[in-house]
């Protein structure tokens, strides 16, 4: 199959990941995939972002940034007119995004079936932390984009339910969570060998991978490791714009000495750092979002503690694959965090688990390319599938 993979990002992150695996996967199952998309994307080193969008859009107007952003959809469709033709694709695969309207334009034009990844509702999303100015255009290209694709792939059940209540059935949602490739986490080093590697010889260690942001909850994951004994570490692999603040705050709570910030890692690296894991952490999450580093923890077969959210028990369940906590209680997460750093039993069960649910459950992303090409073949056969969700 001939598919054309079409997406407007231009930072090299966790959306970046899902790409090039998806494609990855795609490839490796026999098929030809052409992208369509920013280039200057290809070019960047991991987890950086385009300077140049940043710098419009902390000095333009809101109004005139998003202006633009809905133009570019003009030229886009036009590279999409171009692609389509010299490449004959038999079917459009796009990674929803706001103000992109294009990729329905395209696939109506030339009759080619499309499905629509969404991983988040960006109308709400912008409009909460950064505000929207051209609020009724941003909400006319979501349904546009939402309601003209053949079939949408929500990453989780309740981001599903937030794209049906625009109007799209529930025979046209598949859910598909993120996933692994079990390739890159094979070989990882052994946990004690890693230990000292990085000089934590001898301690248990918290862990947690990821851009740092304050609804992250690292504020409380602080709180937690006051509580611990003195053996307890914590390991942040990543950077952000949080990092400043938890430094501070841990030179206040006098846990300075057990923190490693480790900054921006190799995405190849990221295996090695989880491998010195006892417990992995999630301490807070967004409501909708189907986190890649639950998937990454749970490859690796690490104890995690996380919040007892809708989204989350999708794929984990308290006492069995993880342990859960309630989100809006600061003492829960510290008595997990605890229970689970006092009982290594608990954290070998609960590990084991973890690494069974990415088999039983195929969380992979051969499995989605597999889901992918399933609902592919149902559209040119002119019938909806059936049971392709999680």
């Amino acid at each position: 199959m001939k598919i054309l993979y079409h997406h407007r990002i231009r930072s090299k992150d966790g959306q970046y990941v899902h790409i090039e695996e998806l494609v990855d996967a795609l490839q490796k199952a026999g098929h030809e995939v052409h992208m369509v998309g920013p280039r200057a994307v290809e070019t960047e080193g991991f987890g950086s972002e385009s300077r140049s969008l940043n710098l419009l859009k902390h000095h333009l107007p809101k109004f005139l940034y998003e202006t633009m952003e809905f133009c570019y959809c003009f030229y886009d469709y036009v590279l999409l007119s171009r692609a389509i033709r010299r490449f004959q694709p038999d079917c459009i695969y796009e990674r929803y995004n706001l103000f992109l309207p294009s990729g329905v334009w395209a696939s109506k034009r030339f009759d080619l079936p499309l499905l629509l990844e969404v991983n988040a509702p960006l109308l709400d999303e912008r409009d909460k932390y950064h505000g929207i100015s051209l609020k009724k255009l941003a909400a006319w290209t979501e349904r546009k984009a939402w309601c003209g694709a053949d079939y949408v792939l929500p990453v989780t059940r309740v981001l599903a339910d937030m794209v049906k209540r625009t109007g799209v059935t529930e025979d046209r949602i598949a859910v598909i969570p993120n996933g692994i490739n079990l390739d890159r986490f094979d070989g990882a080093p052994e946990p004690e060998a890693q230990k000292s590697r990085l000089g934590l010889q001898g301690k248990t260690v918290l862990g947690f991978v990821g851009f740092m942001r304050e609804w992250h909850g690292l504020d409380k994951l602080l709180q937690a490791l006051q509580e611990t004994d003195e053996s307890v570490h914590l390991l942040l692999v990543g950077d952000g714009p949080a990092r400043a603040l938890i430094e501070r705050s841990a030179a206040e709570l006098g846990v300075a000495h057990r923190v490693t910030i480790t900054g921006v890692i190799n995405r190849e690296s990221v295996r090695d750092y989880i491998a010195a894991f006892d417990v992995a952490l999630q301490p807070d999450v967004v409501r909708y979002a189907s986190p890649l580093k639950l998937f990454e923890y749970l490859a690796m077969g690490r104890a995690i503690v996380a919040p007892a959210t809708p989204n989350i028990q999708e794929i984990l369940e308290d006492g069995d694959n993880a342990v859960l906590f309630d989100v809006d209680s600061a003492e829960q997460f510290k008595d997990a965090v605890k229970r689970v750093c006092s009982d290594a039993a608990l954290r070998a069960r609960l590990g084991e688990a973890a690494r069974r649910t990415i088999e039983q459950r195929g969380l992979t992303w051969t499995g989605n390319a597999q889901r992918v090409t399933q609902l592919f073949e149902t559209l040119v056969h002119g019938q909806y599938a059936v049971n392709v969700s999680q």
